[in-house]
């Protein structure tokens, strides 16, 4: 069979719970990578660069987008965010399945370059859990909240676009979801071809 990982990307509004639903897929299974984005914005309490994301300042950035260095990049919120592109291929060929954790932008530029990825989006079980993440989280002011929750509403749009929803509404179930939607792509057809040839000839030498 097929060993080469599988591109998911995973999108979800903003509070939605992506991140944390990573952190649990990560320490459940060990045959995940998760890609790291660069982003232009400032780190959060507690974030570390190269772990979380790699803070890089603006003219950095533009410079990874004129060097092609960038699976997909999108400007979110006043930053810019982008998918480094051989860490992903790296990982990839090692067999690792890799999760990029980012907008509908980006996330409908890959699957246009790359259309076996797969495309997941999270989704709280309402809206008012969704604003009351939004508060408990306490990184962001009120103006930040509103904005957000407004750029959800132009992201519900894009959903359509993506291959499956996952509703968040306990994170153990949330990841085994998850799990088993990336899972079952190794068994697509379209990602066994040479697998599926050696088993034709093998047939007709018996």
């Amino acid at each position: 069979m097929n060993e080469h990982g599988i591109l998911a990307v995973v999108s979800g509004f903003s509070g939605a719970g992506k991140g944390t639903l990573m952190k649990a897929l990560l320490e459940r299974y060990d045959n995940y990578a998760l890609s790291i984005s660069a982003t232009t914005r400032n780190p959060r309490e507690g974030e570390v660069d190269g772990r979380e994301y790699f803070f890089v300042n603006e003219e950095h950035f533009k410079n990874m987008i004129k060097q092609e260095d960038l699976i997909e990049y999108a400007q979110y919120v006043n930053h810019y965010y982008g998918t480094p592109k051989q860490y992903v291929f790296n990982q990839m060929e090692q067999g690792k399945d890799v999760i990029l954790e980012i907008e509908i932008q980006g996330a409908l530029k890959v699957k246009e370059r790359f259309p076996e990825t797969i495309l997941i989006f999270v989704i709280p079980p309402n809206a008012e859990e969704l604003k009351r993440r939004l508060i408990g989280r306490g990184t962001e002011n009120e103006e930040v909240i509103s904005a957000r929750l407004h750029r959800a509403v132009e992201e519900a749009e894009g959903i359509d676009s993506y291959d499956y929803i996952v509703i968040n509404d306990t994170v153990e179930s949330c990841v085994e979801v998850m799990h088993r939607l990336i899972q079952v792509q190794h068994n697509r057809v379209s990602n066994n071809k040479a697998f599926i040839s050696q088993i034709r000839e093998e047939l007709k030498n018996i």
